[in-house]
């Protein structure tokens, strides 16, 4: 944790001057403090940013074997991080250490604050950023531990999901950690019981969902059934965040669900370089983040782990109907739920998805590669993405696609990369054939050309970035799909420019709206879109304008 701190301890732990504390007054209620008063608890949600007045606060994170200071607040400093602005459960304790006087304000009046005051939010946003990634970089301490080996799918899918949420947690690998055993024995694990998933220090999941660590650790807003929406934003890849930053900034009640974690595919890539005003590039994970912090800044509530299972369009408000059994109502409808790469046609792949068999690139995965050899499949912009990331600590990378080369599907920048680089292999009209291993990949067999012959490789990790297959079975036949199933909106619904039969207006579907007036659809799971962020991104844009027109009819 000190490291970042001491690097940008001014950042990280601004004072505010008499002038700010002035502006904050009229959203907050002084109080009197006594020594030893605890004014927040870990775990609480919709608890209240203090701004010290007189006295002093101690700031500390309880773990497992006692507190771990952060640090002490004065006149001047302020309590909080990302958790704050969302209402949500948080990870330190804030306890009086002299009596004096503070300053509370409210979780709702600290989001009134970023929107309304241009100098407090930039103070607040940069320190309560700051602070998360302090946290998160604090990998020796703290209250949620995940205890697992990462030869175990089930443990790397729950580092990636607390990882891309950016939580912070500690690792105990049972493989490499003597601290993991004591972890287990005091907590009476068995083998059979990991991954367990450490909560606040009491609470004990076994092989937990996503879901169950997401109920556990509050990553949650409570949702009202009964609310009616102006828009539910299905997924928050890049045009579903976009929808949702521009519908918030704009004053629309805003909920968006997401079903892993922010970004969507674009979320699990290492680089993206040629996204506009990132001309060093820019990754998935860290572009994901900054969109979802903007779009809680200006009030737009997101619940994670949360899937959509089916859409009510025969009915206004449209009904959402989600995986934990909850329902929430809206006035307009964005799917964005994207696509996910398609599978390959290989009987036990699903025997080493996590153990050797992976969708993503991020710094987890690379981790688990170390310095052996690793094979990416795929011609587009993730596939060659991958392959460059990875080829920094790899002894090689074998780059396998169906195609005669890359130019078709991939941007010219990196085809040079893969071009130039020693240790990338581009092997072309090549497919996997078969995969093998005893509990984990050990081998993988390719063929190039229909008539090669097979070749057998000792390698154990394979990323998979092979195309796309929208994610459209919860929707159940309620808006228009093509034969590929994506979502056909706008111009794809006329037929010799007239309105589509059905239809129900006299004026013709709007450019991203579905077969079902109010209903949109943007980004891949889109029928006809530009698979490309920025393409992304603009078509969430533009979508909240055309709800404007929808809201006002």
């Amino acid at each position: 944790m000190a490291r970042l701190y001491e690097s940008r301890r001014e950042q990280v732990f601004p004072k505010l001057t008499a002038q700010q504390i002035a502006r904050l007054e009229r959203h907050g209620r002084r109080i009197r403090t006594a020594a030893g008063q605890v004014l927040s608890e870990v775990g609480e949600g919709h608890r209240d940013l203090y701004v010290v007045l007189s006295g002093s606060l101690e700031i500390v994170r309880p773990g497992l074997h006692g507190e771990d200071p952060i640090t002490t607040a004065v006149a001047g400093d302020f309590t909080g991080e990302m958790s704050t602005l969302r209402g949500l459960a948080g990870f330190a304790r804030v306890r009086v250490c002299e009596a004096g006087e503070v300053l509370a304000i409210g979780d709702s009046e600290v989001r009134t604050l970023v929107q309304t005051d241009p100098e407090i939010m930039e103070i607040f946003m940069r320190a309560f950023i700051l602070r998360r990634m302090s946290l998160i970089d604090a990998d020796q301490a703290g209250d949620v531990f995940l205890v697992g080996s990462m030869h175990s799918s089930a443990t790397v899918r729950l580092v990636q999901f607390l990882t891309r949420n950016a939580y912070p947690f500690v690792m105990r690998d049972v493989d490499t950690d003597k601290d993991a055993q004591s972890l287990t024995q005091g907590f009476d694990l068995s083998a059979g019981d990991l991954p367990v998933v450490l909560c606040r220090g009491q609470v004990v999941l076994k092989n937990p969902s996503n879901a169950e660590v997401a109920a556990c650790l509050g990553m949650n807003p409570q949702l009202d059934p009964e609310k009616i929406r102006d828009v539910v934003v299905i997924g928050a890849g890049p045009s579903g965040l976009a929808a949702a930053v521009y519908a918030a900034s704009e004053g629309l009640d805003v909920l968006v669900i997401e079903t892993v974690a922010p970004g969507g595919q674009a979320g699990s890539s290492s680089k993206i370089e040629n996204y506009l005003g990132f001309p060093t590039g820019i990754s998935g994970l860290a572009l994901a983040g900054r969109a979802l912090v903007q779009a809680q800044k200006f009030g737009a509530e997101v619940a994670i782990a949360t899937s959509a299972v089916r859409l009510s369009c025969d009915c206004k408000p449209f009904l959402v109907e989600l995986s934990d059994g909850h329902t929430v109502r809206s006035r307009t409808v964005i799917i964005a739920s994207g696509a996910e790469y398609r599978k390959l046609a290989i009987a036990n792949l699903t025997d080493y998805l996590g153990v050797g068999v992976y969708y993503a690139a991020t710094a987890v995965e690379k981790k688990l590669c170390g310095e052996g050899e690793v094979v990416v499949v795929g011609g587009g912009n993730s596939a060659g993405q991958a392959a460059v990331f990875l080829s920094d600590n790899s002894r090689h990378v074998h780059l396998l696609v169906r195609s005669g080369g890359l130019a078709e599907s991939m941007s010219r920048y990196l085809i040079r990369r893969i071009e130039e680089a020693p240790n990338i292999t581009l092997h072309a009209r090549t497919e996997i054939t078969s995969l093998e291993g005893n509990g984990r990949l050990e081998r993988v067999t390719w063929r190039t050309g229909p008539n090669g012959q097979p070749q057998t490789q000792a390698i154990g990790h394979v990323f998979l970035m092979t195309g796309a297959v929208p994610n459209t079975e919860w929707l159940q036949n309620c808006v228009a799909l093509d034969a590929k199933g994506f979502v056909r909106t706008g111009p794809d619904l006329h037929t010799d420019n007239a309105v589509p039969g059905g239809w129900p207006l006299t004026r013709p579907p709007l450019h991203l709206e579905t077969t079902i007036p109010g209903i949109f659809a943007v980004g891949d799971v889109r029928c006809g879109s530009a698979k490309r962020v920025a393409a992304a991104v603009g078509e969430g844009s533009v979508c909240v304008q055309l709800i404007h027109r929808i809201l006002s009819e």
